[in-house]
């Protein structure tokens, strides 16, 4: 027991650059006590049979750190709760090993049915402050959910989920999304391919349409100068477009 709670205190100084003592964070940070409370006394109550008391207990846990946690969700090692106040963890969720958890975090059911109806989340997740995971999916290793967003299907190992409803945007999205950029001359919002907001989503998008649209342009004007069409004054007008002009739009 004495070896899992120094791991759990190093973990929060590994993760949080305000913790300054072992003892600030053995008394003051209400994450690792919930973590704790439930892995030593809560689920193993819950365990046993004894699930009046484990509610009870977990009920006294919730009132003390403001995190409620299910007696029967099932918690890995090295997990940490930054803050912690909202966080709410369903009976049956499981969160695998170091993955971390800021404050307002739902990992709640979609259904009222028995049985499995909570997330799963492997190992080396963070999930943002403010994000619901709804449901019996699976969020996959070292994923990465974004603040506020609200999760109802499955996320792969190593994507970013962000968005109401979540969207998923993959290594292999950021760099096609790049390359299209690149034909045009800027990324947008002038920002790197490790960005995932919505709106820089939808612009890449629109990326996508221009650059396709330019090519099926250039392959029209190929065809008709062939045919002895002056195609001059139209290419002028494409070639006129500068998009530096939209970077400056957004600084």
């Amino acid at each position: 027991m004495f070896d899992r709670l120094r791991e759990d205190i190093r973990v929060v100084f590994e993760r949080d650059p305000a913790a300054r003592t072992w003892w600030e964070v053995l008394t003051c940070y209400p994450g690792l006590h919930a973590l704790v409370w439930h892995r030593v006394v809560v689920h193993p109550a819950w365990r046993m049979g004894l699930r009046w008391l484990a509610r009870w207990l977990a009920h006294w846990s919730r009132f003390g750190t403001g995190i409620e946690i299910h007696p029967g969700a099932r918690i890995g090692r090295r997990v940490f709760i930054d803050h912690g106040m909202g966080v709410v963890v369903g009976e049956t969720a499981e969160i695998g090993d170091d993955t971390t958890l800021y404050h307002g975090v739902t990992l709640g059911g979609t259904s009222w049915n028995k049985g499995k109806r909570h997330p799963t989340l492997g190992r080396g997740v963070v999930v943002g402050a403010g994000a619901k995971i709804l449901g019996p999916i699976h969020i996959g290793d070292a994923a990465k959910i974004g603040s506020n967003a609200v999760v109802v299907r499955d996320v792969p190992s190593g994507a970013t989920a962000v968005g109401i409803p979540a969207r998923t945007l993959t290594e292999s999205d950021r760099d096609r999304h790049e390359a299209q950029a690149a034909k045009l001359g800027f990324s947008a919002y002038a920002i790197s391919s490790d960005m995932d907001d919505p709106v820089v989503q939808a612009i890449h998008k629109l990326l996508e349409h221009a650059a396709a649209t330019e090519e099926r342009f250039d392959r029209l004007c190929s065809l008709l100068q062939q045919e002895g069409v002056d195609c001059t004054s139209a290419k002028e007008v494409a070639d006129a477009f500068d998009p530096r002009q939209i970077n400056r739009m957004f600084e």
